[in-house]
């Protein structure tokens, strides 16, 4: 693509704002080059896709949610764990409520013999706002029949998102599993499909544990190696300038061997990674993340220019960035 037709192309994606795509996009992007509307997909998986354009893309997607931090890190990087859902006022009935990591097939939602609800965070489509997907999901398996499974193909009509449908100030209780052995609670499964599917999970799943100090804080182990991932609540550049000038002074590792490799951007907040030396477990590392929690916290609050060093460490902060959606 030449320069001009680049500037035309900037200067439309900044007329349109966020979630349109200009008129005459498809004269000026190709269909594998980001889509104009700033949704971060292809053109031709976003605007230029058959049937027209997806809901508006929403980047922070579960702001407003109670444990926002947590419905980010049960969509995108615990393998197994649940928790109850609070629904506002007359949107259950007398429906309970649970939301899954992961479900069978990767399928959206079921509705098991009872009448409880199961809702899958972890799907194979993405339609623009994931909130609405979830919702749309929801709001199908409230209607449909004991014994049901709910799927999503389309992209959903209009309507209610997940914070229109959750009670008002309610948390989100995380159960984390050593496995994906609660699909068969309570579950026929004559053909023995679910126990197959149930052992493809268990094969895949990584060993997982909350810890209890922080919010939405989660050791992993995945083959030999260790990692706690923790998903932030607070705004992109606050974290790093924290991070940055915790960085030159070792304040950033959780001990001598665990050291920050970089961050996940995920659903509007900044997820870092640290990895922990061969063996170390969950175990005893509450205490040390609540101390990283004060420290950071007190980085965030500084309001002094960041040092030439603690520039150059954010600068190597942002570049070990990956997005993941």
């Amino acid at each position: 693509m030449g320069k001009k037709s680049r500037n035309r192309q900037q200067a439309s994606r900044h007329d349109a704002g966020p979630g349109t795509a200009p008129p005459d996009a498809a004269a000026e992007v190709g269909p594998r080059q980001p889509c104009p509307c700033g949704s971060g997909r292809r053109y031709k998986a976003c605007h230029g896709r058959p049937g027209g354009a997806p809901a508006p893309y929403v980047a922070r997607t579960f702001e407003g949610l109670g444990g926002e931090c947590d419905w980010v890190a049960l969509r995108e990087i615990v393998p197994a764990a649940t928790a109850p859902l609070t629904l506002a006022d007359g949107v259950a009935g007398d429906r309970t409520v649970t939301v899954c990591s992961l479900l069978p097939g990767a399928m959206p939602a079921l509705v098991r013999s009872d009448g409880s609800v199961w809702l899958g965070l972890q799907v194979h489509h993405n339609h623009g706002d994931v909130s609405r997907d979830l919702a749309y999901a929801l709001e199908l398996a409230l209607e449909a029949e004991p014994g049901s499974q709910v799927n999503v193909v389309d992209a959903p009509p209009p309507g209610r998102r997940l914070q229109d449908l959750v009670a008002e100030g309610s948390d989100l209780p995380v159960t984390v599993h050593d496995d994906f052995s609660f699909w068969l609670a309570d579950v026929d499964d004559p053909d023995g499909s679910l126990a197959a599917a149930l052992q493809t999970a268990n094969d895949a799943a990584s060993p997982s544990v909350r810890l209890a100090s922080v919010e939405a804080c989660y050791w992993t182990r995945m083959g030999e190696r260790e990692f706690v991932r923790w998903v932030l609540p607070y705004e992109e550049g606050a974290v790093l300038d924290g991070f940055a000038r915790l960085h030159p002074t070792g304040g950033d590792a959780v001990s001598t061997d665990g050291r920050l490799i970089g961050m996940f951007r995920a659903h509007g907040l900044l997820a870092p990674v640290w990895e922990l030396p061969e063996g170390t477990g969950a175990d005893g590392l509450d205490p040390l993340f609540a101390a990283l929690d004060e420290r950071l916290t007190t980085a965030m609050g500084a309001s002094e220019p960041l040092s030439s060093a603690e520039r150059s460490a954010r600068s190597g902060l942002a570049n070990r960035q990956l997005t993941i959606r």
